[in-house]
C-alpha cells in the first residue's frame, strides 16, 4: 500500500489529533478503494462556514458557504489513476489536490440527517477524494449515479453505511 501524505490544517477550534487521524484514515481508505497505488499528497483545510465561504468566493466566485470544496490538480476521468510521472521529483508524491471542509456545516448536516459528526465528515472527505479523482455530479444522470455508487461503496467499506 502506498504511503500517501495527507496534510491537515485547521483554522477553527475542535480539530484535534484524533480528528486529523480519522480524516487521514478515511482519505487513505478512499484512495485505496479507488485503486490508487501511486503515493499522493492531499492537502485538507478544516474551517467553518465563514472560512469556506471565503475560499468559495476567492476560488469559484461564489459568495456562499458550502460543506466541502475540492480542487483537483489533474483533469482525471473517473476510473483513471494518477501517474507516477506526475509526481513531484522532490517528494516522489503526486500532488492530487486540495480539499476544504466546513466543520460547522458538517455538524449541522449530521444533526439534520440524524447521524454522527464523524460519519458526515467521512462522507464529505470521501466525496472530495472522488472529485480529486475525476468523479462529478453536475448532472442528475449517469455521472451522479456513478459517483453516489462509489461514495456508498467506500463508506460501506469504512463501516459507515448510510442509515436506512
Amino acid at each position: 500500500m502506498p504511503e500517501h501524505e495527507i496534510i491537515i490544517s485547521a483554522d477553527v477550534p475542535g480539530v484535534d489529533d484524533s480528528l486529523c487521524s480519522f480524516l487521514r484514515g478515511v482519505i487513505g481508505a478512499a484512495l485505496e478503494a479507488e485503486g490508487v497505488e501511486t503515493p499522493c499528497e492531499v492537502n485538507v483545510l478544516v474551517t467553518d462556514d465563514a472560512g469556506i465561504r471565503r475560499v468559495n468566493l476567492d476560488m469559484r466566485e461564489m459568495d456562499a458557504p458550502t460543506d466541502v470544496l475540492s480542487f483537483p490538480m489533474f483533469d482525471l476521468t473517473p476510473g483513471d489513476k494518477p501517474s507516477l510521472e506526475d509526481a513531484d521529483p522532490a517528494t516522489g508524491l503526486v500532488p492530487l489536490g486540495d480539499m476544504c471542509l466546513s466543520l460547522e456545516r458538517a455538524r449541522a448536516q449530521a444533526e439534520e440527517y440524524g447521524h454522527s459528526d464523524r460519519r458526515e465528515l467521512a462522507y464529505l472527505a470521501v466525496h472530495s477524494v472522488l472529485h480529486l479523482l475525476g468523479y462529478d455530479h453536475l448532472d442528475e444522470g449517469p455521472m451522479k449515479t456513478q459517483m453516489r455508487g462509489r461514495e456508498e461503496a467506500v463508506m460501506d467499506g469504512l463501516g459507515l453505511p448510510r442509515e436506512k
